[in-house]
């Protein structure tokens, strides 16, 4: 464990998945009493040290917090047996988008919860990260989550032009070489390489009306089980996570009353938040701490 800036312990670590597959992860811990514990679940394609500002930032204000990455994501992806600290190949890695809620983010609120039991426990949800809640069978231990850009990410609910090129990408572009090459590439813009599986479940998703809610996951029960508080934060500049596809997430919770917010980047002073923005220092003392006393009920 090793001290980083601003009184924070930075600690990476690996912990299983619920069928063994080896996570990782970053603690960060605050030097003083401990009183909230937090689990920052990524995006799709999002490696864990996006969050890591965030992270110290919570805390600094005496939360325990968990960064990680998905199985064939960042540190999380098998290193090669040749060469230097290089990544397998994706070619036959079998994850879907499914499994990354089943028996990655499933874990994840267990490891949490069976280290910080006394705790308040909030989730955060960046994209992907916010779906996930809903297909978790222990979403129940979750007191309050926060949603960053988390959606119904249809492309019917995009912002145009965005909404006509993502729907292209996807099926013209997107799952023909994830066929031809044995999982999706980076390099064509969706950040970091992903299996096969979790691209084609991705892009049946955004093909559908109703994103997830329109597949035959037996998970969509789950839904219901999540009985905390949940704030979801769309940005009117973000044309993916407009508010009408918020909405459509956030009203899947059906055993709570989830509050939507939009903010307009000149809410905070800024040029331009969009999808990824809020997760961006300079959003320190606006953005991050009007989340972090939200988390903290403050």
């Amino acid at each position: 464990m090793e001290a980083a800036l601003d009184d924070v312990f930075v600690d990476d670590i690996t912990f299983p998945a619920t069928d063994g597959y080896s996570l990782a992860g970053t603690l960060f811990l605050p030097r003083g009493a401990k009183g909230h514990a937090v689990l920052i679940n990524s995006a799709t394609a999002v490696p864990r040290k996006i969050y890591r500002g965030f992270a110290s930032y919570l805390a600094h204000r005496g939360c325990a917090v968990l960064t990680y990455d998905y199985r064939g994501i960042g540190g999380s992806r098998l290193p090669t047996m040749v060469g230097y600290n290089q990544p397998k190949s994706l070619v036959g890695f079998n994850a879907s988008m499914s499994d990354w809620a089943a028996l990655d983010v499933t874990a994840a609120v267990r490891w949490m919860r069976e280290r910080y039991t006394t705790l308040p426990f909030a989730y955060i949800g960046h994209s992907f990260g916010g779906q996930a809640l809903g297909l978790i069978e222990n979403n129940s231990e979750v007191s309050r989550a926060l949603f960053v850009a988390s959606q119904a990410a249809t492309w019917r609910l995009m912002a145009p032009p965005e909404k006509y090129s993502v729907f292209a990408f996807m099926n013209f572009v997107g799952v023909p070489l994830a066929h031809m090459l044995g999982y999706a590439p980076g390099w064509v813009g969706i950040g970091e390489d992903l299996p096969k599986g979790v691209f084609l479940q991705w892009a049946e998703w955004v093909s559908s009306p109703r994103y997830l809610f329109d597949s035959k996951l037996p998970a969509l029960e789950n839904f219901a089980k999540f009985k905390g508080e949940l704030r979801a934060l769309c940005f009117s500049d973000d044309p993916w996570a407009t508010r009408p596809a918020v909405e459509l997430l956030a009203a899947g919770f059906t055993a709570t009353r989830p509050e939507v917010l939009t903010v307009k980047p000149s809410d905070v002073g800024a040029k331009s938040i969009g999808h990824f923005g809020f997760f961006r220092p300079e959003h320190r003392d606006a953005l991050w701490r009007g989340a972090a006393e939200w988390i903290q009920g403050e």
